[in-house]
């Protein structure tokens, strides 16, 4: 079992900007869109998520928390928001993780196949000195000093140790990965709001990792 901690920082709204205002089904309150998933209710009366929120029909916001989840599935809150009866999974709080874990491992790998990623302490660290860096990724089970290391040389860069070795490695086509290096552009602003979502829907929630 592992341990997925709060592990991101310095990112920001991909935009740019302010990030839209939506609804929250569980609590009434209005959050960036940025920090809430969507859903809609498919043709068979079915809960789909929607967390590149584009799938059509009347969207149902949630705030991107694992416990607001397990209330809105508990207390029948997404038929109340849709006014009629929705079948929801009874796993959605883990499909939910799955899908965000591996919309971030696919942009990492997105990234490498474009030449915009590195991995390994000497390749990250020449980026990194050359100033090529968009985000730095870490395993979390990493070697402390090596991270520190590496570190040292982006003060200030949005950093993400969500992840352990072999599941950067996979995502790499390698065995597995500790330090890693985006380069700066869209897949790395992707990856850093995507990361930021999946840290707060976790927080310090115990999981396997596959």
């Amino acid at each position: 079992m592992s341990k997925r901690r709060n592990s991101i920082n310095g990112g920001k709204n991909r935009s740019g900007g302010a990030s839209p205002l939506r609804k929250c089904i569980a609590t009434g309150a209005l959050r960036p869109k940025d920090e809430m998933l969507r859903f809609v209710v498919g043709p068979d009366g079915s809960l789909v998520p929607d967390l590149d929120g584009c799938l059509p029909g009347r969207g149902l916001w949630l705030s991107a928390e694992r416990d607001m989840v397990n209330t809105a599935c508990a207390k029948g809150l997404f038929s109340r928001a849709a006014r009629h009866r929705v079948e929801v999974s009874t796993d959605l709080a883990e499909q939910l993780e799955g899908l965000m874990v591996r919309r971030c491992l696919d942009l990492l790998g997105l990234a490498r196949r474009a030449g915009e990623a590195v991995a390994g302490f000497e390749k990250a660290r020449a980026w990194l000195r050359e100033g090529k860096g968009g985000v730095l990724l870490q395993a979390r089970n990493g070697a402390t000093d090596g991270r520190e290391k590496i570190k040292a040389l982006a003060p200030g860069l949005a950093t993400v140790d969500l992840f352990e070795a072999r599941e950067l490695g996979r995502a790499l086509g390698r065995d597995s990965a500790v330090h890693v290096v985006m380069a700066e552009g869209r897949l790395a602003e992707s990856l850093i709001a995507e990361a930021g979502r999946l840290t707060a829907y976790t927080k310090a929630l115990v999981r396997t990792v596959k």
